[in-house]
């Protein structure tokens, strides 16, 4: 089937990169976009919270951007015409009940605890912190250095203090994931990740943003513009190539065809949905996997540092366990700091917290997964293009890029372009486009999404 005879394309998946594929191609096919969900956005999820006669809406997934490193989902924003606010992205850790806290803000809360002033071990760590964000500065991609975060500070002999008490906390918060997973990253990538975010330097990091009244602020107009053919509590349970195109039969039986599909799901839902993957999909998208992180909207302060000067927008709580490799992610968001919420109470996000908030103080419970970055899918990553398009289906998701925001928007609008269509804000030169294998494009149509 050529570009110009496909009319119908479906979309499995609304996070961002589902959501904004439909919204892109709305306009010049008809597009139907399946959600498994009673709301859509993916990890876009804010909820209201009755606070006297008010409602305080609090994100509880995707919650901040900066420009400079989210360029398409500025433009999409500022498209939308959705109103914006400046944030701060402080940092504490909370190891031991405790036994140790500082925050990032100041060299006040560094020292919040005095005795670290003259902490030789704590003084060891800074000395590593600003190695290290030198070597990052300085560092370009090399194929030497083509090793694993572990390596990495193995090689060039960072202590433990460094690695547990403030590399790994601030990296795992990143990507809501395990340490020991974390040392298992690639550390070219790390190192372009850090540079690029502004967390090696003191000075001049970007400035960070959140949404007035909370992220589903976007989600309500571009899903207010597909208006029907957004079908949520729809879950689809196979995808099945035909002659014709793509056919999908969701969990209760209904099939419908179309002439493309997007699957915009995580790479391992992809997989599992399509009921004969060719041998490079299976390869590739099986290379992918992902951690289950718990999530609680609550007002449980016990949740948090136990020093109230060291509160910050991102607070790293752990144990101090013998086996540190394996600690698990354990990070409280203050709501109030971040949002800047108009709000009585504190309110409070943790995820994978030591134990679970008391039930007086329990809001919300969710669960949402996040891509691990191993080195075997950041090389699938570098082959994704090559199953995009194959008879009938297209892929995207946070999974192309780092896992965040920008990296799904900016996989849905290559699929777009792909497809015809440009973004409203852009030259066309702007897009780099996903073609599949031309001598396809007689028999087979496309898909996209997040």
């Amino acid at each position: 089937m050529k570009q110009n005879e496909i009319k119908r394309i479906g979309i499995v998946g609304s996070g961002i990169a589902g959501l904004s594929a439909a919204w892109l191609l709305k306009n010049r096919y008809q597009v139907d976009l399946y959600e498994q969900n009673d709301y859509v956005g993916g990890h876009t999820h804010t909820i209201e919270v009755p606070e006297g006669n008010d409602r305080i809406p609090i994100d509880t997934g995707f919650i901040v951007y900066n420009e400079p490193n989210y360029p398409l989902l500025t433009k999409l924003l500022d498209h939308l015409q959705v109103e914006t606010q400046n944030t701060d992205m402080s940092f504490a850790v909370s190891i031991d009940s405790g036994s140790l806290e500082y925050a990032g803000d100041n060299l006040k809360k560094l020292f919040a605890q005095r005795q670290n002033l003259i902490n030789f071990q704590f003084l060891s760590m800074i000395k590593d912190i600003l190695r290290f964000n030198k070597q990052c500065q300085n560092h370009i991609h090399q194929d030497d250095y083509n090793i694993s975060l572990g390596d990495f500070l193995d090689l060039h002999g960072y202590n433990h203090q460094f690695r547990y008490n403030y590399l790994l906390p601030m990296a795992a918060a990143i990507w809501s994931c395990p340490t020991n997973t974390m040392l298992s990253f690639p550390f070219n990538s790390f190192a372009q990740f850090f540079r690029n975010h502004g967390l090696v330097r003191i000075k001049n990091r970007p400035q960070w943003k959140t949404l007035v009244g909370g992220s589903w602020q976007y989600v309500k107009v571009m899903a207010g513009a597909l208006g029907s053919r957004v079908k949520t509590n729809q879950s689809v349970a196979s995808v099945r190539r035909t002659t014709d195109g793509v056919e999908i039969t969701t969990k209760s039986g209904h099939k419908e065809s179309y002439d493309a599909l997007i699957i915009a799901s995580h790479a391992d839902q992809a997989i599992s949905l399509l009921e004969n993957p060719n041998p490079l999909e299976a390869e590739l998208l099986g290379r992918f996997r992902y951690q289950d992180n718990t999530v609680y909207l609550h007002t449980d302060s016990a949740l948090m540092p136990r020093l109230r000067d060291v509160w910050s927008s991102w607070n790293y709580i752990a144990e101090d366990d013998l086996n540190t490799q394996q600690r698990a992610v354990s990070v409280s968001y203050w709501m109030n700091r971040l949002q800047r919420l108009n709000a009585e109470k504190d309110y409070f996000v943790s995820l994978n917290p030591l134990q679970s908030p008391q039930e007086e103080h329990l809001i919300e419970k969710m669960v949402y997964q996040h891509p691990v970055f191993d080195s075997g899918a950041m090389w699938a990553q570098q082959q994704l293009a090559d199953i995009q398009g194959k008879q009938g289906i297209w892929y995207c998701g946070s999974y192309f890029g780092y896992g965040f925001h920008e990296d799904a928007l900016s996989s849905s609008v290559q699929v777009a372009a792909s497809l015809g269509v440009q973004v409203p804000w852009s030259k066309q030169s702007e897009v780099t486009t996903l073609q599949p294998d031309m001598d396809q494009l007689a028999s087979l149509a496309r898909s996209v999404g997040i």
